[in-house]
């Protein structure tokens, strides 16, 4: 009974600290409007994160539309599939994860990120900022899967 109990504990903790990295697919919430805005689906190769529009959520969102504002490669491509999170890596911190940029595809604009998992992986803390952390604005996104 003792190992059953064990091999029970052990697999949820192994489940826990699996879902404690940004990868997977996670609900964003506008941190101004309280608003579900997409949801992103964020993938690693290479140690390396990126992360894609799946869905458009909000009800004014148009399905075909495309990132007329985006300045880059992204100019013109359609929302759905774009690339948002771009070339974040693990940090030293062991829930920690920067060196990367997003896009806030509503504006065009890109911005560094750090990305922190909350409430055992629950939520992820996303920072987007220009220079310092501190010069930045979080939205919490919620896990979908």
């Amino acid at each position: 009974m003792k190992t059953l109990i064990a091999v029970a504990l052990f697999a949820a903790a192994g489940t826990a600290f699996a879902q404690a990295t940004p990868v997977g697919v996670w609900k964003t919430i506008d941190d101004k409007t309280k608003t579900e805005k997409a949801q992103i689906r964020i993938t690693e190769s290479g140690g390396v994160m990126r992360g894609v529009i799946e869905k458009l959520l909000a009800p004014d969102a148009k399905q075909d539309g495309v990132c007329d504002k985006c300045e880059d490669d992204r100019k013109g491509k359609p929302m759905i599939g774009l690339e948002v999170v771009r070339g974040v890596k693990k940090a030293d911190d062991e829930n920690l994860w920067d060196s990367g940029t997003i896009l806030d595809a509503a504006e065009g604009k890109v911005y560094k990120v750090r990305m922190q998992p909350a409430d055992g992986g629950k939520k992820l803390e996303v920072r987007g900022y220009v220079g310092m952390p501190m010069l930045g604005r979080t939205q919490t996104w919620i896990r979908v899967e």
